[in-house]
């Protein structure tokens, strides 16, 4: 993973990251509240050793005072100095219970010993400290007194700092337990939100893209929750944003190179001269991902450079582009190619533009066979010398073959991908089908682009909008008219 891709899982995963910090925080606060308060109080003892005045023996007692203290500290723990300390202090426990509320350290270097005694009460950790402290240095006396000493001990324990009742509990340490809250809480959620990224599987920018395929990602048209209410939403608010994405999306298909595939489709006619149109299957991996919505839109956008678009609705088991546009469907494909009825008969013109309809006319039993066959072969060259750009909506390409046996015979297809639907997989295999078949994709539209969050800034170079000024006040004129008077029946888009 890139930079820019951990900055995207944090913003995408920012709410989990933020609930986990405030769990941590929490827990952390709530343990420090429940916790009962300890305090801490310790005495420092100075171990000497007694021996002759001159130096190389002032030398050799410190040497041995420091071979010894960590012994004299390892004695601390032990029943033979607690055991007084318990009798002394009157306490109802045993010395191993009370072994763990005493430690002793001893400074590198030096011949100090510190012990430190904790206890729920301030008053009480500052007896244990100088009754402990007190009976060490009685047990090593005795440890270190032998018979050539003359009961006189050469190791001398000076209690040097007396336990003072601490002021202050040393447990919990609230601020230091809300910092390691915040700080566990932190890791577990940008762990949770790089696991989730990594298991994430579905498509949800380009970069995704990049990793299944090769092909040139021609536009991204952004998420619009009123979609279903306003399918052609090129003509019905043509200074959207959303509009302004097909409108990309046309310039980029125009300047689209297929290659060879482009060369063949653009050549000229020998008796004629007049160059071929260009013909594109859109489909997608699976069903409501947007393309007949597309398929529209991208119609009326390239209608409005004054060229002849036709748009086929080639998906002959589920056919919508009729009923998108406004136009009666129940003739059309179908019949052309089963021979009962002319192409002329059953093209369309969409109102007054250069936008023509082939509707896909009665569902037959074999769409595959249909649109694979040599008639319909025939008819998409007639089709390319007639119209200057030729969309097939094509049925998706995962349940069925129709798309790809109809991409044989195109200048090259156009795959709609769903932003954060469509699973890499599928996208994966759905390209793979039309390989298979000798075809190429042409392109990949991503639709349902979020307007917002960190896969949203990738799209911002397809330019949707940005409008001058002339076009924001016709746009606010549109609505102040649309406010005074009811909007006329959508019969342009029926016209013969």
């Amino acid at each position: 993973m890139e930079l820019r891709d951990y900055i995207r899982v944090l913003r995408n995963g920012w709410l989990i990251i933020l609930i986990l910090v405030v769990i941590g925080v929490g827990a952390a606060a709530l343990f420090s509240a429940l916790k009962a308060p300890t305090y801490t109080a310790d005495s420092k003892v100075f171990v000497n050793t007694q021996v002759g005045g001159n130096a190389a023996d002032l030398v050799q007692g410190q040497n041995y005072s420091q071979d010894r203290i960590t012994s004299y500290a390892g004695l601390v723990q032990t029943p033979a100095v607690l055991q007084p300390v318990i009798v002394g202090l009157h306490l109802n426990e045993t010395p191993s219970s009370l072994a763990h509320q005493i430690t002793a350290s001893a400074p590198t270097n030096t011949t100090l010993l510190q012990i430190e005694a904790t206890d729920q009460d301030a008053k009480m950790a500052a007896d244990l400290a100088n009754a402990t402290a007190e009976s060490l240095a009685t047990v090593v006396t005795s440890l270190e007194t032998t018979d050539a000493d003359q009961n006189v001990s050469p190791v001398k324990l000076s209690r040097v700092q007396d336990a003072v009742v601490p002021l202050k509990p040393s447990s919990p340490n609230i601020p230091l337990n809300i910092l390691l809250g915040l700080l566990v809480g932190l890791a577990l959620g940008v762990a949770v939100a790089v696991l989730r990224e990594t298991l994430d599987m579905r498509v949800r920018n380009e970069h995704d893209i990049e990793q299944i395929s090769t092909a040139p990602i021609v536009g991204g048209i952004t998420f619009d929750p009123k979609a279903s209410a306003r399918p052609l939403i090129v003509a019905d608010d043509p200074f959207s944003n959303r509009s302004e994405a097909f409108r990309t999306l046309r310039t980029n298909l125009q300047f689209l190179n297929i290659g060879d595939d482009l060369e063949a489709a653009s050549s000229a006619d020998g008796e004629t001269g007049k160059v071929k149109g260009r013909s594109f299957v859109i489909t997608s991996s699976l069903a409501q991902e947007g393309k007949s919505t597309t398929t529209a839109n991208l119609g009326l956008a390239l209608a409005s450079t004054s060229s002849n678009i036709l748009v086929v609705d080639a998906d002959l088991r589920r056919p919508k582009l009729a009923s998108y546009l406004g136009l009666e469907g129940a003739v059309g494909l179908t019949d052309v190619l089963l021979g009962r009825v002319d192409l002329a008969d059953v093209v369309q013109r969409w109102g007054k533009t250069n936008l023509y309809v082939l509707p896909a006319g009665s569902v037959p039993p074999n769409p595959s066979e249909l649109l694979g066959s040599k008639r319909m072969s025939k008819l998409i060259e007639m089709l390319e010398e007639q119209f200057d750009y030729v969309l097939y909506d094509a049925p998706p390409l995962l349940p069925v073959t129709d798309a790809a046996v109809l991409s044989k015979n195109t200048t090259g297809s156009l795959v709609i991908v769903a932003a954060g639907r469509t699973h890499k997989a599928q996208l994966k295999s759905a390209i793979g089908a039309i390989e298979q078949v000798g075809s190429r994709v042409g392109g990949i539209v991503m639709t349902m682009v979020p307007t917002k969050g960190p896969d949203a800034y990738a799209y911002g170079r397809y330019g949707y909008g940005y409008y001058g000024e002339d076009q924001r006040n016709e746009r606010k004129g549109r609505k102040r008219a649309g406010r005074s008077k009811k909007p006329e029946p959508a019969s342009s888009a029926g016209g013969a």
